[in-house]
């Protein structure tokens, strides 16, 4: 199990604007937040990633460097970019399933035509600095994930406390 304080597994992953994401090459001024969510199939995931759009240059601001992940191939993950609304986050896309147990997330296989036959279900990764774990919400199903107005609120708290990551004993 993943647990904080510990260095985050290696994440290296394309994104749809032809560039690569790399966890070891990300220098946040604070934090860098991964969301891995479930893919195109998702309508909870669009609707989350839609209201992280409206929220990104608030993280921005934080400090928090941001990229939404999934194992969803290049054509998926494009006709995510062209028909939601998230033009502002980077996103990635063919996660192995391997890399996505690294992370301690669950994965799903296909109940309806629509969905890819392996996915991942989602989860929200705040990485310190350092490439240490700060904190991890993973989720068994696309529902009751962090709220992006409490997060953003507990940001606040833990930079100006300097609050450490917990949970890794």
């Amino acid at each position: 199990m993943i647990k904080p304080k510990e260095k985050a597994p290696k994440l290296q992953l394309d994104l749809t604007n032809g560039t690569t994401w790399d966890i070891e090459k990300q220098q946040p001024e604070n934090f860098t937040m991964i969301i891995f969510y479930r893919g195109l199939h998702c309508p909870v995931c669009k609707k989350y990633l839609e209201e992280l759009q409206t929220k990104i240059n608030d993280f921005k601001e934080k400090g928090v460097n941001v990229v939404a992940a999934s194992m969803d191939t290049k054509k998926r993950a494009t006709i995510s970019t062209e028909k939601w609304d998230i033009d502002s986050i980077p996103l990635a896309y063919g996660m192995t399933e391997e890399k996505a147990r690294e992370y301690g997330l669950f994965i799903s296989h296909a109940i309806k035509d629509a969905e890819p036959d392996v996915f991942s279900e989602p989860a929200l990764f705040l990485i310190n600095k350092d490439a240490t774990i700060y904190s991890a919400s993973i989720q068994t199903m696309p529902f009751a994930r962090p709220g992006f107005d409490d997060l953003l609120k507990s940001l606040d708290f833990v930079l100006k406390e300097d609050y450490p990551a917990r949970g890794g004993k």
